[in-house]
């Protein structure tokens, strides 16, 4: 997989350190477009020559001390209400002056590349993109740092949420921030402070997973490799010396190159091509995982009278790696290396409307792939074209045309040496705790989401008791003990298994995720064990995620009444042979989704071995059976890595997966 990153705009704000000559600096957190936490007092602070004096200015207020003998100071602001843009200044010898300031509602958004994922690789980007207008929102991007101790000092950068330039922000983080935004009426900020691929361990701090004895085999580990660091960075240093030059030289190469496009210089594109004698194919679907090259592919559509003239939207789902789309000849649009995340990048495009005609037009996509297979990796519904302004939607998925264009041999990928275990290993513990979440307190804000675990299945057993260190932890950081935290439980991932019996990390860390949410009320849980890609790790149904986070903050930190998650287990109770489990969350009623019967309920008796169960919804309660169990000891639903499941309350929220046992 390879690295994700975002788009920033806008002069970063630096480092806190104050200058050479004792200047007044400001902390790295606040910059131009910055979003103030309203209703609470907003620290702010920063550096100065010692004994200086430092008065901040905002919306009408003033607040005045004198930097310490080692140059830090710090002032808190009066609660704020909600609005701007506001200017803020900060003036002792010199004077700062931050513009275009707002206050509102400010979370942390945090973990690994789920959380990480943009907006312009979720589901139905470019529609999302193009509706962006939203300049409230705001993205405060949080450099990548390990760092081996904890550091004050860190480099971030505000963005305003625009068409522009929402296709990097955090796409769960904007999301939540827009629903938000819509139900409150005010500012958000989300903080975003996330890295792909890293275990829950690295954003904990490594003293305190010590002191109580957390994963204490990494930890020791770590100290292991602290030891010898000074010989691993010299031999990773020698390492990374010698894949650079073999790279410069040409000698090694870590994707293939394209050679250019042969096939529209053949009029593969034009409209009046004869393409009878490709393949006919069924889009979408995907390359082997040898195969590099290029591929063409080609369909007709019709189109109705009324979309004559007009712009026509044209969406092609994700597509890995790049594309270039003609239609009716001309070219509409392209994706590349350039494009964050290219790989996983919704593809959607505007047809002008010279280009669109009544009755038959004709589509054609050159897809190009450099690494591991490629091809369209969406689903058949993110595959369509659409009228401007219009609802209706006419389908691309299925027929196609396709032509080899160029076929690449494997080649022997050469990667660059990794990173020691060790200080600068984002995976090693406490090292992003460091680097990024210590720097950023205490910045005000109402609390955290946090998207991560896929790095942790492995090692589910801890995971509960980590998971809960660590807010902990966060919150004695920013000295609120009632941080509030929402959990996005783990998606539906890999094959769907068949046997009931079947032993899932992925299910054992769902519930580590559904016990560390029932331990704290101010901890929530978002389930979307309903949303996930077998294939696919990254699933694209960014929405919803936000969705249901935003509901979980609405209903538990700003009082609104709404139903704000599926139903939990709560209890069971075996009654003649059958065990009734009662639930909260029922949200105006349990139902099965489909209008089918109840699907993933497995049952065991003494034995332990589970077998596939019958069940059925009475009132508020579900009952569960197997002819082959008399007498029951436990029921599990939706456990397994990619559960068949369908249990919903009335509210349309998918039950959280959960072990009965008596």
């Amino acid at each position: 997989m390879r690295g994700l990153g975002w788009l920033m705009t806008g002069v970063a704000a630096l480092a806190w350190a104050g200058s050479a000559c004792g200047e007044v600096s400001v902390h790295g957190m606040f910059g131009d477009h910055a979003v103030l936490q309203r209703g609470i007092a907003v620290p702010v602070w920063g550096k100065a020559a010692a004994g200086e004096k430092v008065v901040v200015t905002i919306g009408g207020q003033t607040a005045t001390t004198t930097a310490g003998a080692d140059g830090s100071w710090r002032v808190n602001l009066e609660p704020m209400a909600a609005g701007g843009p506001l200017e803020m200044t900060v003036a002792g010898t010199n004077t700062i002056v931050l513009k275009d300031v707002v206050v509102g509602e400010v979370w942390i958004g945090s973990g690994q590349s789920n959380m990480q994922m943009t907006v312009g690789g979720s589901r139905d980007a470019g529609q999302e993109m193009a509706e962006a207008t939203y300049p409230m929102i705001r993205q405060c991007s949080v450099a990548h740092r390990p760092m081996a101790e904890p550091t004050p000092e860190v480099s971030t950068s505000w963005t305003v949420c625009s068409p522009e330039t929402v296709g990097g922000f955090t796409a769960v983080g904007y999301f939540f921030a827009r629903d938000l935004h819509k139900a409150l009426g005010v500012p958000v900020g989300i903080i975003n402070s996330s890295w792909g691929g890293t275990p829950a361990e690295a954003w904990t701090p490594r003293d305190v997973m010590k002191a109580e004895g957390i994963n204490a085999g990494m930890v020791e580990y770590y100290e292991q490799c602290v030891a010898n660091q000074d010989e691993m960075m010299k031999k990773y240093q020698e390492d990374l010396a010698a894949y650079e030059k073999l790279k410069a030289g040409g000698k090694i190469r870590d994707r293939q190159e394209d050679p250019g496009d042969k096939g529209f210089e053949q009029g593969w594109a034009k409209v009046d091509f004869d393409d009878s004698g490709w393949e006919r194919i069924e889009l979408p679907r995907t390359w082997p995982e040898s195969m590099d090259g290029a591929i063409w592919y080609r369909r007709e559509v019709t189109l109705p009278e009324d979309w004559a003239g007009r712009d026509v939207q044209i969406s092609l789902g994700s597509i890995d790696d790049y594309d270039v789309t003609y239609f009716n000849g001309e070219r509409v649009g392209s994706t590349g290396n350039e494009t964050a995340n290219w790989w996983v990048h919704w593809r959607q495009y505007t047809i002008p409307g010279r280009l669109v005609k009544a009755g038959r037009n004709v589509v054609a996509v050159r897809v190009f792939d450099d690494l591991s297979g490629g091809g369209f990796t969406g689903m058949p519904e993110d595959m369509y074209v659409k009228a401007a302004g219009g609802a209706e939607r006419i389908s691309l998925a299925g027929p196609w045309r396709q032509q080899m264009e160029l076929s690449l041999p494997a080649i022997q990928v050469s990667r660059p040496p990794s990173v020691p275990f060790g200080p600068k290993n984002p995976n090693a513990p406490g090292t992003l705790y460091n680097g990024m979440i210590y720097p950023l307190a205490p910045y005000a804000v109402r609390g955290a989401i946090w998207y991560q675990g896929e790095s942790n299945v492995g090692r589910p057993g801890e995971y509960a008791r980590l998971l809960s260190t660590m807010i902990r932890e966060w919150r004695r950081l920013w000295g609120q003990e009632e941080f509030a935290f929402g959990i996005v439980q783990l998606a539906n991932f890999l094959a769907v298994q068949r046997d009931a019996n079947v032993s899932s990390g992925w299910a054992a860390l769902r519930d580590a995720q559904l016990r560390v949410s029932q331990m704290d009320e101010n901890v929530g849980l978002a389930v979307i064990i309903d949303i996930g890609e077998a294939a696919d790790i990254h699933p694209k149904n960014k929405q919803d995620v936000g969705k249901r986070l935003g509901l979980w903050a609405l209903a538990t930190v700003y009082g609104r009444d709404v139903e704000y998650c599926g139903p939990i287990y709560r209890s069971m109770k075996v009654e003649d042979g059958k065990v009734r489990l009662s639930f909260d969350h029922v949200g105006g009623g349990l139902t099965a989704r489909g209008d089918g019967p109840l699907k993933g309920f497995a049952i065991c008796g003494e034995d332990g071995q589970f077998v596939w169960a019958e069940a059925k919804i009475e009132g508020e309660t579900v009952v569960v059976w197997s002819e082959q169990v008399a007498k029951p000891t436990a029921v599990r639903y939706a456990w397994a890595d990619n559960p068949v499941c369908n249990l919903y309350n009335e509210a349309g929220l998918p039950a959280s997966p959960f072990w009965a046992r008596e």
